[in-house]
């Protein structure tokens, strides 16, 4: 079934799920989770206490350039376009600034797609792998230099990542760290296992590899920070405004809201996971992916039982756990991936038990938050980047890797409205194509549940070995 083949690509090529962990707001609530839990979806939503309130659509606009979406790769756009000098910018956002996958994802900040780079080699050559690449590792940069230049508070921790090995066998790491450096120019430093075990007090790991200029942070906080840089250099945001129709009108476009329509030249689609309707194809192109989050309890002093380091974490199974120390001495914990999101209390039960098989000395602590949610994935396993019309631009589908590709995505956009940039034609390999659903839904999901089988395979023979 050609569905399967590709749902094999979007789970077998290396996917670096840390920046996952979307959510819609939970209709039912778990009665055994604790009080903030029931209050708060997301510890990212508790611990926002500055959120500036963009308020809905009212009436008729006119504009250069309307965003749809709020996220990362929307807000991106929009301060991108401002800070080349195109301030007249239109931003509609269904729910609140960050609503989607970018406020409530890992806060893993690293270079790289979803798509491995070994496969990147096989697409597109040495030379343009690289260059494609390259954007990413400027994107963590540009991050890191917005977060200093507009002053966003957004707890970033400059520790770097480990890529820690599941398994005995170093081949997949020796192999991608080889890859890195001899393709990408890249050096991930090898840690070995008395070094790692020094950090992360586990017997759950072997070697690993350590990324330096890798980030961690809270993403809403980077969120409504870029929000606010892109209004108050002129931009125009609205909250909790969804765009109902799209439609030609003369050389523009109109977009029509509950209460309002904006009257624009050019448009951006950038909804990720939480398909608009707006656009037959675009809403076609990607697969809605559900990930799992929780947080738990501050730790203080029992932190260290676990963690001596500040770097965040992830491992080198197919069905992974990733995972970061909060400065208030919590542990945010991912993993999994599914078609199916899962009330709170299915999402802390399951990623408790993943916890705790790899610290099982911090049996008995609580978790206050947890959260599932949508992100979107193509069958590339790309972003789906460029012009579909004229006038028309799409920033989509970066499978759960996307704070960097975000950020390359709207600077992207940006210099080819505001500039005539013709930059976006690098991702011309990977172009909007239908992600076969439901088909593929199923296919991926079967995909998914064949993999993490053998992952458990392979940990039961090397343990019986």
């Amino acid at each position: 079934m050609r569905s399967a083949s590709w749902a094999w690509s979007i789970w077998s090529e290396r996917f670096r799920g840390c920046g996952t962990g979307p959510s819609r707001r939970w209709r039912t609530r778990s009665r055994s989770l604790p009080k903030a839990s029931r209050t708060v979806t997301t510890y990212y939503r508790a611990t926002v206490d500055d959120a500036r309130d963009y308020s809905p659509l009212q009436g008729r606009v006119e504009t250069r350039v309307c965003v749809i979406g709020g996220g990362f790769a929307g807000l991106n756009t929009a301060l991108g376009l401002c800070e080349r000098g195109a301030r007249d910018v239109v931003l509609l956002e269904a729910g609140d600034i960050g609503h989607g996958a970018s406020g409530r994802n890992g806060g893993f900040v690293f270079s790289g797609f979803s798509r491995g780079e070994d496969a990147l080699l096989r697409d597109l050559g040495p030379a343009r792998a690289r260059t494609l690449h390259a954007g990413t590792v400027h994107a963590v940069g540009l991050i890191r230099a917005r977060a200093l230049r507009y002053g966003i508070d957004c707890d970033l921790v400059d520790a770097g990542v480990f890529w820690v090995n599941w398994f005995r066998d170093p081949a997949v790491l020796r192999a991608r760290q080889a890859l890195l450096r001899e393709h990408f120019g890249i050096d991930w430093r090898w840690v070995p296992r008395a070094e790692l075990r020094a950090q992360l007090h586990t017997e759950r790991y072997h070697d690993a590899l350590y990324e330096p200029d890798a980030f961690h942070f809270h993403p809403l906080k980077y969120a409504h920070g870029i929000a606010a840089a892109a209004a108050g250099q002129g931009a125009r945001l609205h909250a909790r405004t969804p765009a109902v129709s799209l439609a030609r009108s003369g050389a523009g476009w109109r977009v029509r809201t509950p209460a309002g329509e904006v009257q624009a030249e050019q448009v951006v689609l950038a909804c990720g996971g939480y398909l608009a309707g707006l656009h037959r194809r675009v809403d076609a192109g990607v697969l809605p992916i559900a990930t799992y989050v929780m947080a738990t309890e501050p730790l203080g002093a029992r932190l260290q039982q676990a963690m001596t380091t500040q770097a965040a974490v992830y491992d080198t199974r197919f069905a992974f756990d990733y995972y970061r120390p909060l400065p208030d001495t919590r542990i945010l914990w991912g993993g999994r991936i599914s078609i199916l999101q899962r009330s709170p209390e299915a999402v802390r039960r399951l990623l408790l038990a993943d916890l705790l098989r790899v610290y099982p000395q911090l049996a008995g602590l609580r978790v206050e938050f947890a959260w599932s949610g949508l992100m979107s994935y193509a069958r590339h396993q790309m972003p789906q980047l460029g012009q579909i019309e004229p006038g028309l631009w799409l920033a989509q589908a970066f499978g759960g890797h996307g704070v960097a590709p975000t950020t390359l995505a709207g600077e992207t956009l940006a210099a080819a409205i505001a500039d005539g940039d013709t930059g976006w034609h690098a991702f011309a390999d990977y172009p909007l194509v239908s992600a076969l659903k439901p088909a593929g839904l199923l296919a991926a999901q079967l995909e998914y549940w064949r993999m993490q089988a053998l992952d458990a395979w392979r940990d039961r023979r090397e343990h019986a070995g």
